[in-house]
């Protein structure tokens, strides 16, 4: 499974933006409009495009995309479990 692939049209969607391409190194700090509602947007998307629930503070340290999608594998792995 290639999260990082996953993750594009969940990002699009959310920024409404078709052309943004995300990476490993994508950031609140490097894409602009990636704001505090931006990211909970995001996070919801996201736990309900894979199934999974992310704890408050494990997606408040996350420094880029990178990070989110090991957390991601990390969840869908023990879900497997």
């Amino acid at each position: 499974m290639d999260i990082l692939a996953e993750l594009q049209p969940i990002f699009r969607d959310i920024f409404d933006d078709e052309s943004i391409t995300v990476t490993n190194e994508s950031s609140a700090e490097n894409m602009e409009d990636w704001d505090s509602l931006t990211h909970v947007r995001l996070v919801m998307a996201i736990s309900r495009h894979f199934g999974i629930r992310f704890e408050l503070d494990e997606m408040a340290h996350l420094k880029n995309v990178g990070e989110m999608c090991d957390l991601i594998a990390k969840k869908l792995a023990a879900k497997k479990a």
